[in-house]
């Protein structure tokens, strides 16, 4: 039962593959009808399905197959000539053999997927009949070819007649049929022996032993072994079927590796800097880089089992693009190269709908029909072209067209008559902004709806599927010349590369396939219009949000007079995200957040750091969503913050940190006078805590030292790692007093140091004056 689902599996797998192949040649045969080596390797091909078809008992499909390899048999013998209407009946049959093998993939067999072949069959069938009888006279007055027609047509003969012989008779012809083939390997074997040193000692006669077996050889056998010797026993030897799941397991794997050398890396880093000058740091070094090199160069070896070529995506569309030329009546070549270009394999099967999408709408919208465009002054017939090549960690992907182009002012007319965008909205849009509007929901610029479009999803579905991928779509199009539709996807989506910024107290990884640039720029660049946040960059007005905004950070810190903006982009749409800190670019390994943290909005998934820590990475396209309903007006809040006085002394606060209860007493009543608000905290953490929630702005901290769970040298260094903080008056009021504790609190940022016992007018006067308060 094992062997037989073996056989099954490699039956489907060899079969598709095949039938593929038949769909990519019988187009290119419409071009060159006159290609007798093309017409044969088809034969050959649907001969071999056939055969295959036939061992397992899928009747249907054999029935199929035999009628269409008559009508190709006829092709290859002169006596048919494959025309449009001929070749639309075979590339009809073509997909119903693709039908059938996806119901003998789903059901086992061919009876249970419900397609009915009789009219096919028939049709197939008046083809190659009708045809025969107009060239059969001619056949019979060439006298050259009489030997090979003979074996033809009994071999035609036993294949009508096999149905009508009985079991018995059956048998027999089995048993002669493998005495013939006994009989033509050991010919063959005793023929390479004897052939072998003749080759050798003397080259020239090798002609001569090859001639022989040529009358005793079948014309239909010679054609069969051909592929059989050429692609059969060097492929078997060269290559192997790997499950995918072994892959994606090696992937897993290489990805906890990639994770170990990052945190090797890091941890090197801190070792270096802390035994600067030591002999064993140079041996450490060596392995650390040769571990580092091996790593990278096992996990590119690795993403390259799992790569396959685009041409397995490309090989599709020369049969679209015929039966789209038909369809529309017009004129139109495809044009491809860079087919041999690599991808993952699960990007290779995620980028074909977009693709037939995006073809789809150049042949209906882009290309003109023959008679405008004769009267353009063009060529009638128009030309598609599909390009792929690397560019760094990326593949680009070009859909060109020498159509009639975007219009801009129509696109932006159609949006407004429905209901997408409003004339405001038109009036203010750049040309790159109208060609965004084709992704549209809803937007379609067909008179009437048909089969290829007109319904407005089309172009919706590539930018949803090329967002899935982290991709970016770029138009560039002229009125009268056509259209360039630039994809660009990462190669891979297990292991890639970010951008790590930094806002608040909180670390993202953005994809650097998304990010355009960075830039830093003065805060007073940053405007609002209809509420939103805008940045004129160069020649363009982007959209602002604040990432601390989009994912609720708690705000603990003020930037400075510049910020850092990251420009990012989705399929045609990009927005500038404001960030406090850029901290570098980094390979990281996507890792899911797990059952209970899956679906959080604007989140992809985690990555573990060099230093261990845990850090979430940015889903760029729902994190662009999000921003749409963001109303923080930022210019306002900076304003607002720089107006705030404090007109009376309460309005002043202060925090006062010391484990004992009776020393946060003697300061309260110390600062009593002063008429300022005081908070109490009993140690270092519960005082960090207060101060980065925001609850209260402090203009003074007064901390003791000694005290549990953070000590206020400790709270002091983490103070000013804020940059809101760096002129917040520290206090330090403690019963230290050497020199020693003196220089480390300057160390950590301590502004005043006031040593117990201390008088409380003393106290008094020394946070008047850091507080600035008359």
């Amino acid at each position: 039962m094992d062997d037989m689902k073996e056989i099954m599996e490699d039956f489907l797998i060899e079969a598709f593959e095949l039938i593929e192949q038949i769909d990519h040649d019988l187009v290119e045969l419409e071009a060159n009808p006159e290609d007798l080596e093309l017409l044969n390797r088809i034969f050959r091909v649907a001969h071999t399905v056939k055969g295959s078809s036939s061992f397992l008992n899928f009747d249907i499909l054999t029935e199929l197959t035999h009628h269409m390899e008559d009508v190709l048999n006829k092709a290859r013998k002169g006596e048919l000539k494959i025309t449009p209407d001929v070749m639309d009946v075979v590339l009809e049959s073509v997909d119903m053999m693709k039908g059938l093998l996806h119901g003998i993939r789903d059901y086992g067999n061919d009876k249970d997927v419900g397609i009915d072949i009789k009219d096919i069959c028939a049709r197939l069938t008046v083809i190659s009949e009708g045809e025969a009888h107009v060239a059969a006279p001619v056949v019979e007055q060439t006298p050259e070819p009489e030997v090979a027609p003979q074996p033809e047509e009994e071999l035609d003969i036993s294949d009508e007649n096999l149905s009508s012989l009985s079991d018995d008779e059956v048998e027999a012809e089995i048993e002669r049929l493998l005495k013939v083939r006994k009989a033509e390997d050991k010919a063959r074997r005793a023929s390479k022996k004897t052939n072998a040193p003749a080759a050798q000692s003397t080259p020239a006669p090798t002609p001569a032993p090859a001639a022989a077996p040529k009358p005793a050889a079948k014309k239909e056998d010679a054609d069969k072994k051909v592929p059989a010797q050429a692609g059969g026993t060097v492929a078997q030897e060269q290559t192997i079927r790997v499950e995918v799941k072994r892959l994606d397991h090696l992937m897993n794997l290489i990805g906890e590796l990639v994770l170990g050398k990052n945190r090797l890396l890091k941890i090197y880093d801190d070792v270096e800097e802390r035994y600067e000058g030591e002999k064993f740091l140079e041996e450490l070094n060596q392995v650390v880089s040769s571990l580092s090199l091996v790593t990278t160069d096992i996990q590119l070896a690795v993403m390259k089992t799992r790569m396959l070529p685009i041409a397995k995506v490309f090989n599709k569309f020369p049969r679209m693009i015929r039966d789209l030329s038909r369809e529309l009546g017009k004129q139109i070549d495809l044009e491809i190269s860079g087919e041999e270009t690599e991808l993952d394999k699960s990007i290779v099967e995620e980028i074909g709908d977009p693709l037939v999408h995006i073809i789809r709408n150049s042949c209906d919208h882009g290309i003109e029909d023959p008679e405008i465009r004769k009267a353009a002054g063009k060529p009638e017939k128009g030309t598609v072209e599909l390009k792929a090549y690397n560019e760094g960690n990326h593949i680009v992907i070009e859909i060109v067209d020498d159509g009639k182009g975007l219009d801009v002012d129509m696109l932006k007319a159609k949006s407004i008559e429905k209901g997408i965008i409003t004339e405001r909205e038109a009036d203010t849009m750049s040309d790159k902004e109208a060609f965004g509007l084709i992704f549209k929901p809803g937007f379609s610029t067909a008179a009437k709806v048909t089969n290829v479009s007109g319904r407005g999803v089309g172009m919706d579905v590539v930018k949803t599927n090329i967002e899935k991928l982290n991709g970016i779509i770029d138009i560039e199009s002229e009125v009268g010349k056509g259209t360039v539709i630039k994809l660009k996807i990462p190669l891979t989506l297990a292991i890639i590369q970010s951008l790590l910024v930094g806002t608040q107290e909180e670390y993202y990884a953005i994809p650097l396939a998304s990010v355009l640039e960075t830039v830093r720029v003065p805060i007073d660049d940053i405007y609002t219009i209809d509420g939103k946040n805008v940045l004129r960059l160069r020649d363009e007005v982007l959209s602002l949000v604040r990432l601390s905004d989009v994912f609720g950070v708690r705000k603990v810190f003020d930037g400075g007079e510049h910020t850092y903006v990251v420009i990012i982009g989705v399929a045609e749409t990009k927005l500038g995200i404001i960030v406090d800190t850029l901290v570098g670019q980094e390979e990281i390994v996507i890792k899911s957040m797990g059952d209970y943290l899956q679906n959080i909005p604007g989140i992809a998934g985690a990555t573990i750091r060099g230093d261990g820590r845990v850090t979430l990475i940015i889903d760029v396209a729902a994190m662009m969503e999000m921003a749409k309903d963001i109303k923080v007006n930022i210019r306002a809040e900076i304003d607002a913050e720089a107006k705030k006085v404090k007109e009376q002394p309460s309005d002043y606060k202060v925090l006062i940190v010391d484990d004992s209860k009776m020393d946060r007493t003697i300061m309260q009543k110390s600062l009593e006078p002063t008429g300022v608000t005081v908070i109490e905290a009993t140690n270092g953490v519960e005082a960090l805590t207060l101060i980065k929630s925001g609850e209260h702005v402090f203009d003074a901290v007064l901390i003791d030292i000694e005290m549990p769970r953070m000590d206020g040298y400790t709270l002091a260094s983490e103070i000013r790692k804020y940059s809101k903080y760096r002129n917040l008056p520290l206090i330090a009021v403690t019963s230290r007093t050497s020199k020693t504790d003196r220089l480390r609190g300057v160390e950590v940022g301590m502004t005043e140091y006031i040593t117990k016992p201390y008088s409380s007018e003393y106290l008094e006067s020394v946070v008047r004056k850091n507080i600035k308060l008359p």
